[in-house]
């Protein structure tokens, strides 16, 4: 894939005599935790604009990631069906997300839903890739992804989308956003509505290995709101409040025991309700050129009903309290503290009673440039956590980059992280022990980068290496010896060895002959091992690889999207290699309006994309999408 992508910028850079003038770097935050231009910061860090979620043909927000560099999709099925990723190998609960800096997901299973969560109000998606505890705490062990929603600025602004297509699929979604007043007093508002549905397929293929497929089709129900404003009380203090909610309503394939016999009993419709909540009031002021302080209160709700005739709930509550500072000591140099407050509490079915932990964080940043023309960039966090179940946990990164000339960067990072039990690994009957350790990594990578206003070409070699990894440990004598343990427990059962790289490289080409080009691409090669067994882990493909093209001219756009994906070892099975095409057309009817239609999985794949699991094959859709003053 490489050798096209280099193809394709060979015979495009033909096509493209003219220089185009320089872009400023993009601000982000979670590179840092204070917002600072990307180019000032020492990792790997991604941002994904909303021009570029609008107009991706991804349907989904995993997919979506998917095709970026380093990041691996685990899905239980078709549209609807829960979703995760792995960041360089890392678990699906080795990731921290957050919405606006407010950490989400469910504390029972320590991990988020992906698929709960829809693209309509993002305004944009940043991704730190690689080890994120000194700056967020427990399980950011592979990275971490921050989802940006949208604010208000500038007058009255309205988007709209409608989507239809196959499987009884359909988008509908509405916002309105703006601002009043003046840049240092006035009020900025956004607010987003929007409802998703399909029939989809069934979640399992025939004889699957634990006889659970039911011939169905799972489908899912999604519905979500946001609203989020604030008011400039002068020239940089703002308050602001934002609250997002979704309930998404999910068929699946599954079992259930029941008495008196307790036979086994797949037949019933299994539907799963998951009720969705993150409210925050939050503070900023710069008192001065050199300070900043900021205050966030949040809750976060993640509450979830599964089952058929005996349903199980988890529901997990989070509220967090964190108060930062950040003091510019001197041109270019940054200092940054923050002390965090998170308390979380589950309530189960399958718990005898609520549970509870809490955890408060001392953290504390420094970015720097030095040289000339600040060709050298030093970057150093640490973190501290006491947490009430599993104690005392330092965590560090220390990275270090050179401009080695105009546009190329090299770098290197080296780093620790951690991930806590989650509360099933601590309390649920029969397999939760109350002792299990926190899983402990140790990573680095080094980087070279080339970027200018209309390329960009990326190498990253990097090593994790995690310790006490939480699993389940069959052996019973490992167990505590009260209660009584009939199938095993929890435990500290393992280690393992993430290796790998992630090349990207990009392009793009104004003003040609026959329009504007981009051209666009990762590839990946991973070896994630199980350091005791020499076993490959389970649902990691060996190298992934993703291409993107898109041309416009005049009103017209295309775009098409190559995702090839290796083989993944699970359960003793081998997952077949696929790939799949998705394609998009798009014709602006006026500044405002615009008719697009997408073919997902266009070359009509059949893969698995985990053991015994359904894919969707070919998929058409037709939308119109509105973004302008007023309807």
């Amino acid at each position: 894939m490489l050798a096209v992508l280099a193809t394709s910028f060979s015979f495009f850079t033909s096509l493209n005599s003219s220089a185009q003038p320089a872009t400023l770097a993009p601000v982000v935050v979670t590179g840092s935790r204070e917002p600072l231009p990307l180019n000032r910061l020492v990792g790997d860090i991604t941002v994904i604009d909303e021009q570029r979620i609008r107009a991706s043909s991804a349907d989904s927000l995993e997919t979506l990631l998917s095709r970026t560099g380093g990041i691996q999709l685990s899905r239980t099925g078709g549209p609807g069906q829960t979703a995760g990723v792995f960041l360089r190998g890392s678990s699906a609960s080795s990731v921290v997300v957050l919405i606006d800096g407010v950490r989400i997901g469910s504390a029972t299973v320590g991990q988020v839903d992906l698929s709960s969560l829809s693209l309509a109000s993002i305004e944009r998606i940043e991704i730190l890739r690689g080890p994120g505890s000194s700056l967020y705490g427990s399980d950011a062990i592979g990275g971490v992804v921050q989802i940006i929603t949208r604010r208000g600025e500038g007058p009255l602004n309205v988007a709209a989308h409608l989507a239809v297509g196959q499987l009884k699929s359909s988008e509908a979604d509405v916002s309105v956003s703006g601002a009043t007043g003046t840049k240092n007093s006035g009020w900025d508002y956004a607010a987003a509505l929007g409802r998703e549905a399909s029939d989809g397929v069934s979640a399992l293929r025939p004889g699957d290995a634990f006889g659970n497929f039911n011939p169905d089709r799972d489908g899912f129900t999604r519905t979500h709101a946001s609203l989020r404003g604030g008011y400039t009380i002068a020239e940089g203090q703002r308050i602001g409040a934002s609250h997002q909610q979704g309930r998404t309503r999910a068929q699946f394939d599954g079992s259930e025991f029941l008495p008196p016999t307790f036979a086994q009993n797949a037949a019933p419709d299994f539907r799963s309700v998951l009720d969705t909540r993150v409210t925050a009031l939050d503070y900023r002021a710069s008192y001065s050129p050199q300070w900043t302080t900021s205050l966030q209160l949040s809750n976060q709700l993640d509450d979830l009903v599964s089952g058929a005739n005996a349903p199980n709930t988890f529901k997990t509550e989070r509220r967090q309290l964190t108060w930062q500072n950040a003091w510019t000591v001197s041109v270019g140099q940054q200092i940054v503290g923050a002390v965090e407050r998170l308390d979380e509490e589950v309530e189960s079915s399958s718990f005898a009673s609520g549970q509870k932990r809490d955890n408060t964080a001392l953290v504390l940043g420094y970015t720097g440039a030095f040289g000339e023309a600040a060709a050298h960039k030093l970057q150093a966090d640490v973190r501290h956590d006491r947490n009430s179940v599993y104690g005392s946990v330092n965590t560090g990164k220390l990275g270090w980059a050179f401009d080695v000339a105009p546009g190329l960067t090299v770098r290197a990072v080296a780093g620790t992280a951690f991930r806590g039990a989650t509360f099933n690994d601590l309390y649920f009957p029969g397999y939760g022990v109350t002792t299990v350790r926190p899983e402990r990594s140790r990573s680095i990578e080094f980087g070279v980068q080339w970027r200018d206003a209309d390329q960009h070409a990326s190498a990253t070699l990097y090593r994790n290496r995690v310790r006490d990894l939480i699993g389940y440990q069959p052996d019973r004598t490992f167990c505590p010896p009260d209660p009584v343990y009939k199938f095993g427990c929890a435990g500290n059962v393992s280690r393992a060895a993430l290796k790998g790289a992630t090349f990207t490289a990009g392009q793009r080409f104004i003003n040609t002959g026959f329009g504007d080009v981009g051209v666009r691409g990762s590839l990946d090669f991973l070896d994630a091992k199980d350091s005791n067994t020499g076993q490959r882990l389970v649902r990691r493909a060996a190298h992934q690889a993703s291409a993107v093209a898109d041309w416009a001219r005049g009103p017209w756009g295309v775009d098409a999207t190559l995702t090839t994906v290796g083989a993944r070892p699970e359960g003793g099975t081998r997952l077949g290699a696929y790939e799949t095409l998705d394609l998009q057309l798009r014709y602006r009817v006026s500044t405002a309006l615009q008719i697009e239609t997408r073919l997902l999985n266009a070359l009509d794949r059949d893969y698995q994309p985990a053991r015994d699991y359904q894919s969707v094959g070919r998929q058409a859709w037709l939308g119109v999408r509105y973004q302008g003053a007023g309807l």
